[in-house]
């Protein structure tokens, strides 16, 4: 048995259902983890008063630079997110692979609340050391991550609300989170589920602007509809040969976050002997081009590089694109 009692579930007698199983970044599992590893891996007092550390000007300046473009990356989805998170009490922070927080977006109001409870650039939040909380806790899980009040691991945190999802870069890789935090949430977190709809957005807008710079001039296929905070896309040049994915697309086909790519998606060879994650992209991409040319192949063919009996042999051994239910 673990000596240290489970996070409040949000379905939990002293807690209402705030949104239901299928919202994003609420799923249990990551928090009963989190606290497990707190507890039985880093040995984390829960009772600790101190707030995490707060790096100084020149560590946190190291900290930018070591990010790269992320920043710019961002610029544009956390003045979204600030538009439409602010008015509901929520800070919008973006932290690093590390925890760190880099930059933010906050009303005037809100500083005081922010260095207090250390929504603020420089402030450290690794679950390692802070136990869990949304932003560490979505970097050790790899998803979206909700934390609302004593789902805390430390009784000092308990009065945030927090969402992340993490972000990534064109290569596929965490580049870091981006994360919404409230120091006065409402007693229930009715508003949760709204809060991580548009912190996956925002992922997902930063990924997409990432994607799109690193490979500007290319071709650039949607492979589907984005989960979590990744889209998967991918880009392939002038010979058809596929030279990016990101890193839903990377999941999709089996690859790994950097590993090079340099394969045909759609040649005369791949198809019948295409498996898995390959196979699944192959067909996506011709469904998404036939998307784009209202259903006729000739148009599609053109789209994709490839001949119009091409493509019909494609489809055949494939199987038709699944029709997709209209929204």
């Amino acid at each position: 048995m673990p000596p240290f009692p489970h996070p409040v579930s949000h379905h939990s007698p002293r807690r209402p259902a705030m949104a239901g199983p299928d919202a994003p970044g609420l799923d249990a599992s990551g928090l009963d983890a989190s606290w497990r590893r707190c507890g039985h891996d880093h040995g984390l007092d829960p009772f600790a008063p101190h707030m995490p550390p707060v790096l100084c000007g020149a560590e946190l300046r190291q900290c930018c630079q070591r990010a790269g473009n992320v920043l710019r990356h961002a610029e544009t989805a956390m003045d979204r997110m600030r538009a439409m998170l602010s008015p509901l009490g929520y800070a919008t922070l973006l932290a690093d692979a590390d925890g760190v927080v880099l930059t933010h977006r906050i009303e005037a109001e809100q500083r005081r609340g922010c260095r207090r409870w250390c929504l603020w650039p420089g402030a450290i939040w690794n679950e390692a050391r802070e136990g869990t909380n949304a932003v560490g806790t979505s970097l050790a899980e790899g998803r979206s991550i909700a934390v609302h009040g004593a789902q805390h691991w430390r009784t000092a945190l308990r009065g945030l609300a927090c969402v992340a999802t993490p972000v990534h870069d064109a290569l596929g890789r965490v580049a870091g989170v981006i994360n919404a935090s409230s120091f006065h949430p409402s007693d229930d977190g009715r508003e949760i589920a709204l809060i991580a709809a548009t912190v996956a957005q925002a992922a997902r807008g930063i990924e997409r602007m990432a994607f799109m710079d690193l490979y500007r001039g290319h071709a650039i296929m949607l492979l589907g509809e984005g989960t979590d905070g990744s889209v998967p896309m991918i880009a392939v040049d002038d010979e058809r040969v596929v030279v990016g994915a990101t890193h839903a697309a990377r999941v999709h086909m089996g690859i790994a976050p950097a590993q090079d790519l340099n394969f045909c998606l759609l040649d005369d060879t791949a198809g019948e002997d295409a498996e898995g994650g390959l196979r699944h992209a192959q067909k996506m991409a011709i469904r998404s081009a036939l998307a784009t040319a209202r259903g006729k192949v000739a148009v599609a063919a053109r789209i994709l590089g490839i001949s119009r009996s091409t493509l019909h042999r494609k489809l055949r051994m494939l199987g038709p694109p699944a029709a997709q239910p209209c929204h």
